[in-house]
């Protein structure tokens, strides 16, 4: 009696990682039908859009200064806690998604005088979906399209964030031994935002907090003189390198609006609160106007060590589930921080970015031509 027997050959090296790269991508694929949030992943369309026109941007938070109590928003909250003495508030018990229009003028002067605000139990804000996201926005200002950024598909106006174990779509430097670059949103446009509505959809465990600066009390620690010589400066903010970070593939690889500069004071005035503050940042300004290049270079690189190690006027938004948190553009900087990134989670958040008016330089009279 013969028997015989089937052998199965061990599979190979190539076989095996075929198998195993098959079932993550099952695995990813069934992660995502699953996703609440599915609606407002990431889409880079081929649209393409003209230069932003100029137009005339009224603060809202000027009516609230009307108002004999421009902070009655916040009667009925639970708690109003400043995060630190120089920057930032923290809101329980106050529904974003309940706000009138006079409450919302109200939030703006807020946001403009603490710098920093942050919403928590916002689930029914988010939830609201985009729609409900633009017409938050319109109130604030003008909505911005990022030129290169992704965005829920058919809704240009919110600009994503969005990284995971695998893939990152942020504007991202790997070359660095630091994963913080501070910056203020766009600017380099000739009218940058203004009071700006963030939160996550998804956040690892922890980490990914997104720290704040002032750049109010950070030109205050400065000494006089130096400042005195401050408000004479302009400088060039970009686009371009934002823009060929897209162009060689990264990100999304689309560049829908072609890359600006645009000439702004290095110290700025806020039109509602008439508080005067720094306005460089590492990621877009790139040279002040009329210097020569090492003299240029000495005085950013000593005001971005000077915003880095700012400590004591700095401040950090941790994101608890249903966290919104607004922040003024025009007086802070910010930098998420990516210290997950050699973890397994995602960071999934959208910005509602109004722009507001070009920057009003704090030395009456300034010449911001070239």
């Amino acid at each position: 009696m013969s028997t015989t027997a089937t052998v199965t050959a061990p599979a190979t090296e190539l076989e095996q990682l075929t198998v195993h790269a098959t079932a993550v991508s099952e695995e990813k694929k069934k992660s995502e039908e699953e996703y609440r949030y599915k609606h407002l992943l990431p889409h880079f369309s081929e649209d393409r859009y003209p230069p932003l026109e100029p137009f005339e941007h009224v603060d809202p938070a000027f009516r609230a200064l009307k108002l004999s109590n421009p902070r009655a928003f916040l009667d009925g909250a639970e708690s109003v806690s400043e995060i630190t003495p120089h920057l930032g508030t923290e809101v329980r018990g106050v529904n974003l998604a309940r706000l009138d229009s006079s409450g919302r003028d109200q939030l703006a002067l807020e946001v403009a005088r603490r710098g920093v605000v942050v919403f928590r139990g916002q689930q029914e804000f988010i939830d609201n979906g985009p729609d409900s996201y633009l017409e938050w926005g319109r109130h604030f200002g003008r909505l911005h399209i990022h030129p290169t950024s992704g965005h829920p598909k058919g809704y240009p106006h919110l600009h994503l964030v969005y990284r995971d174990a695998s893939t990152s779509f942020n504007f991202e430097r790997d070359d660095s031994i630091t994963t913080i670059l501070w910056h203020s949103d766009v600017s380099y446009e000739l009218q940058p935002p203004g009071l700006t509505t963030f939160f996550l959809l998804t956040a690892p465990p922890s980490g990914g907090d997104t720290l704040f600066v002032s750049q109010v009390a950070a030109l205050k620690k400065l000494s006089p003189q130096f400042v005195a010589f401050l408000k004479t400066l302009k400088a060039i903010h970009s686009g371009v390198e934002q823009a060929e970070f897209s162009r060689a593939g990264r990100r999304g690889g689309t560049v829908r609006r072609e890359p600006v500069e645009n000439i702004h004071p290095v110290v700025r005035k806020h039109p509602v609160t008439g508080e005067e503050a720094l306005y460089v940042n590492r990621q877009f300004t790139r040279r002040i106007v009329g210097l020569k290049r090492e003299e240029s270079e000495a005085i950013l690189n000593l005001l971005y060590d000077h915003i880095d190690k700012s400590a004591d006027v700095q401040a950090r938004a941790k994101w608890e589930p249903y966290t919104v948190v607004l922040w003024d553009n025009r007086t802070t900087a910010h930098s998420a921080n990516v210290d997950f990134r050699h973890l397994p989670y995602a960071r999934h958040g959208a910005r509602i970015t109004p722009q507001a008016e070009r920057p009003i330089p704090a030395l009456e009279g300034l010449d911001l031509s070239a």
